[in-house]
Formats: C-alpha cells, sequence, structure tokens
C-alpha cells in the first residue's frame, strides 16, 4: 500500500501506462467499445494524478 504522494503518483502512472498501451491496440484493431472505457478510464487516472490538493500531505 502506498504510504505517501510519490508512491500514489508512481502506481497512478504506471496505471496510466498500461491503459495508453491497451488504448492504441484498440485504435489499431478499432475496437470501438474498448477505446471508450480505456478513454474514460485514462480520464479517471489523470483526474486522480492531477488533483488539487494533492492525495495526501508529505
Amino acid at each position: 500500500m502506498p504510504t505517501n504522494e510519490k508512491e500514489i503518483n508512481n502506481n497512478l502512472f504506471d496505471q496510466l501506462e498500461i491503459v495508453e498501451e491497451a488504448l492504441k491496440r484498440a485504435k489499431k484493431e478499432n475496437a470501438t467499445e474498448t477505446i471508450e472505457y480505456l478513454e474514460q478510464k485514462k480520464e479517471y487516472i489523470n483526474r486522480k494524478l492531477y488533483q488539487q490538493p494533492p492525495l495526501s500531505k508529505e
């Protein structure tokens, strides 16, 4: 379990990378429902990553 903001951000960046890679594949295969789902997940991750104030205070 992440204990500080840096660890939380690292986890979110890892999730974002996975979603972006899957999104590229989905676009290549023209999987429209999957593309919509992954774009929504990407939006949620970005919202958490760049929220103000930060998730935790160090």
